[in-house]
């Protein structure tokens, strides 16, 4: 096993999805996965494209969206390191879903579908803990909707700077001062609101002194004190 191979197995070994494999089968999607790079605001795939790809974030950070008929946007999820996005490709080759973009620069490693399928009928166990990726995903979102049903946008929207922060801090990122690069109107999409609402009541985090805001990023100086605002 290569040097690069072994890296890479690595990642996929602390990758949820990919962790219960045995090393054999880790090698073997490692050998058949590709490094792709993507630039900041380059899109991945858009959604209604084709699907045949799946990718694990190595570094860098992306998102998926879902676009109105209107024009409107609303944010799906982030993707940061050790994360994977477009599972669904795995399994057939159905249309993208929704669109996905790097939000900085971004390394990923694609694994064809056609590939992980012949995986998946050599080791069942593989498609068991797919499925239970997927099952993990699809109630996330479904928790995240219900939640969003009941909040308030101040609400709404320190949940999901908190989830940054918590990002961040998985990522080796400091526990406090903890810089999040997002602008107004990624947290908007992110917490379903429009950007004057998600504006105003980050105005009123930097007045309390919660946060500190730049161009394009914010900084979290209390990040406990963001769960005052949830409820």
């Amino acid at each position: 096993m290569t040097s690069s191979t072994q890296e890479v197995v690595e990642l996929l070994s602390r990758v949820p999805v990919f962790a219960p494999l045995a090393a054999d089968d880790l090698t073997y999607v490692a050998e058949v996965s590709q490094p792709r790079r993507f630039g900041a605001g380059e899109l991945v795939f858009r959604e209604g494209d084709e699907s045949n790809t799946c990718y694990v974030v190595r570094s860098g950070h992306a998102r998926a969206v879902r676009e109105h008929g209107d024009g409107r946007q609303i944010a799906l999820a982030t993707f940061g390191p050790g994360d994977i996005f477009g599972e669904l490709a795995m399994f057939d080759d159905e249309r993208r879903s929704a669109t996905v973009e790097a939000t900085d620069p971004l390394q990923t490693l694609a694994i064809l579908g056609p590939d992980m399928r012949r995986l998946m009928l050599q080791r069942p166990a593989l498609a068991v803990a797919l499925a239970g990726s997927l099952a993990r995903r699809l109630r996330t979102t479904n928790e995240r909707l219900a939640s969003q049903s009941f909040q308030t946008v101040q609400s709404r929207v320190a949940s999901v700077i908190a989830g940054l922060v918590e990002q961040s801090r998985a990522e080796g990122g400091p526990q406090t001062d903890v810089p999040i690069t997002a602008t107004q109107a990624d947290l908007a999409q992110l917490a379903g609101s429009s950007r004057e609402s998600a504006s105003r009541f980050l105005a009123v985090l930097e007045r309390a002194g919660v946060i500190s805001q730049g161009r394009g990023r914010l900084t979290v100086h209390d990040p406990a004190a963001l769960q005052g605002y949830v409820y």
